[in-house]
């Protein structure tokens, strides 16, 4: 047998249902895992159940291998966690899936392999099949209701795990438009400027008009205005700009 060391392998043992089976797919395949190993599956494998709720993560349900045990599950891993909400009387560290996620990485990208593994429906892993892992994964939950089923368990892991390598910003604006350039911005100031001279806005405090105009534009600046909010500004000074309308 061998490994995919690219991501880790999703260890689901003894699962109960194969609609879990096919959630879990496709909770994987969101983040690029496909190397899922079943350990004595209650209703066999394959399973028809499995296929809708993967919603269309057939790559991974088809390379699904299955295992009479999990000893030869993990057997060409060198790095084991599983996964509990529930304490255990043993010794064994325990990560959150942030964690978990950052070490599977560096292990990963040294060439060790790694697995993740997840209990049946019913009442998770047993104290038995934990002894098999090197290190717990407990998802930090509302420690008065910390029930979560598999395919959730699959996703927090997985996302945590794709999180680590991934670039995307923390916050952008979804917009088809550009920025304003700065030739548009000093066009927008001096048509304001303009506008306020024309007023007579300034004649009373004319030794506060360099200081008005420089924080002015520093406001501006700070809204990393686009070329639509230039437009947009544009056409509400040219309306406030024009002469009020006489009473009827």
């Amino acid at each position: 047998m061998t490994s995919n060391t690219q991501a880790p392998a999703i260890i689901l043992v003894e699962p109960q249902m194969g609609e879990n089976i096919g959630a879990a797919a496709r909770a994987m395949l969101n983040f690029g895992l496909t190397d899922l190993r079943l350990v004595d599956p209650r209703d066999g494998w394959p399973n028809d159940r499995a296929i809708p709720l993967a919603s269309g993560a057939d790559v991974v349900l088809e390379k699904a291998r299955v295992f009479d045990t999990l000893n030869e599950a993990i057997a060409d891993l060198q790095h084991v966690y599983a996964t509990t909400a529930r304490p255990r009387d043993m010794i064994k560290r325990v990560v959150t899936p942030n964690g978990a996620g950052g070490e599977m990485r560096s292990s990963i990208d040294k060439g060790e392999a790694c697995g993740i593994l997840f209990g049946k429906e019913s009442w998770g892993l047993s104290s038995d099949d934990i002894t098999y892992a090197d290190t717990i994964i407990t998802v930090p939950l509302n420690p008065d209701f910390s029930s979560i089923n598999l395919a959730q368990a699959v996703l927090l892991v997985g996302y945590e795990w794709y999180q680590q390598a991934d670039d995307t910003p923390q916050s952008v604006i979804k917009n088809e438009e550009r920025l304003a350039t700065k030739k548009e911005l000093v066009h927008l100031f001096t048509r304001i400027e303009n506008e306020l001279d024309a007023r007579g806005y300034f004649d009373s405090i004319m030794n506060r008009r360099p200081v008005i105009l420089a924080n002015m534009r520093n406001m501006f600046h700070r809204f990393n205005l686009m070329e639509t909010d230039i437009k947009a500004m544009q056409g509400i000074i040219k309306g406030i700009s024009r002469p009020r309308k006489k009473d009827d």
